[in-house]
């Protein structure tokens, strides 16, 4: 894996972050990732007068991933609308556990870490490759 460069994907989060849909809670959350083949997806969260039916970033994020060829995730970060780096929910890291690498790198609020320390014994496809 080559070099990640932080500062251009959390800038493209902020371009994200800006077209977020956010009429009731006011907290716009942009999120950036970087599949295996070099592309750069991104989303944005979309709320809903259900809350319940809210899009968090990183749902929007892997609909962009499939919606540009699908692959897998290599790195991600996911800011606030100040530009301040967020940590995805737990939720959100089940979701991009699922369709990462095995070694993707999140920036998170205390630095750089892998998708394994920030959802340790997580279950997922390659749990059930591994048990066929």
């Amino acid at each position: 894996m080559s070099e990640i460069n932080w500062d251009a994907l959390r800038a493209k989060a902020n371009a994200a972050m800006k077209k977020a849909y956010v009429p009731y809670s006011k907290f716009p959350v942009g999120a950036a990732a970087i599949t295996e083949d070099g592309r750069v997806v991104s989303g944005c969260n979309i709320e809903n007068a259900s809350y319940g039916l809210t899009l968090c970033a990183e749902c929007s994020l892997v609909s962009d991933l499939f919606a540009t060829g699908g692959g897998r995730l290599i790195a991600f970060t996911c800011v606030d609308a100040h530009g301040n780096v967020l940590m995805p929910c737990g939720r959100c890291r089940q979701l991009l556990f699922e369709h990462s690498a095995e070694v993707m790198l999140l920036e998170t609020v205390s630095g750089i870490k892998t998708i394994n320390q920030v959802i340790p014994d997580a279950f997922g496809p390659r749990d059930l490759e591994e048990r066929k």
